[in-house]
């Protein structure tokens, strides 16, 4: 009986469940997949919601899409972090020693990333949802503007995971993320009506990547098609992995 040697395509799904795995079992990790997008919607929703639309149902509809991309964002920002933490604790060594694709390891981080970003962006949705958000448009849609937000986060994925492989310290990986997530998010239009910040930052605000992509899917909530500005994220992320995948694989082959 001859049996049929392990493909490169398994090797990366093994490295995708061993990932995946490591993300179901370190606290900090189900905190940005899954804890986050709950406690950040049911927080904002109630504390901000009377305050900023009248109601927390009047306030749901803006709250969902920006809770959605800030979640989002926070999952992809693990790629760097949990790539460092591998490199440092000398498991990457081990990997060199098996008989698998040099490629194995990074590949199986970014394939397990898609699974991190749409278990976040769900729970974002069915949390909004729970406290009472109707959404007019169809499943299919919903699940449309879902997968342009899981894209958006993969494309930012490799930014993170460059940013791991090129700084040596994990806790200033994950410092640094946090950082410049909460200045994206709290500088567009996530939260709050744009017209009500100061002219300067109105300026600033509508200039922000992640103000665009949240108008973008709030406007394909609203009419239930994709219009330019969809597209025109859809394009940017596409640049964005075409610029830093080689970059990261580069660094990768480099400093690993």
């Amino acid at each position: 009986m001859t049996f049929k040697q392990p493909t490169v395509l398994s090797h990366v799904l093994t490295m995708t469940h061993r990932n995946l795995l490591k993300t179901w079992h370190n606290p900090d990790n189900i905190s940005d997949v899954v804890m986050q997008p709950v406690i950040f919607t049911l927080l904002f929703g109630y504390l901000f919601g009377g305050a900023i639309a009248g109601s927390v149902q009047a306030y749901l509809p803006m709250l969902v899409t920006g809770i959605l991309i800030q979640s989002i964002l926070n999952a992809a920002s693990g790629s760097g972090q949990q790539l460092r933490e591998d490199i440092n604790t000398g498991v990457f060594d081990r990997f060199k020693t098996l008989p698998i694709s040099p490629i194995v390891p990074l590949a199986g981080q970014l394939v397990g990333d898609v699974f991190r970003l749409l278990i976040s962006g769900l729970m974002a949705l069915v949390t909004a949802f729970v406290m009472g958000w109707r959404p007019t448009t169809s499943p299919l849609v919903l699940l449309s503007i879902l997968l342009l937000a899981v894209f958006v986060g993969w494309s930012l994925s490799w930014v993170f995971a460059l940013v791991g492989l090129m700084v040596k310290n994990a806790a200033l990986i994950g410092s640094l993320s946090m950082i410049i997530i909460l200045v994206l998010t709290f500088l567009s239009n996530a939260f709050i009506p744009t017209k009500t910040l100061p002219d300067s930052l109105q300026i600033i605000v509508r200039l922000n990547p992640v103000s665009v992509t949240i108008t973008a899917i709030r406007t394909i909530l609203r009419t239930g098609q994709w219009g330019p500005n969809a597209f025109g994220v859809l394009m940017s992320g596409g640049l964005i992995i075409a610029i830093f995948m080689p970059l990261t694989i580069w660094a990768y082959r480099r400093f690993s």
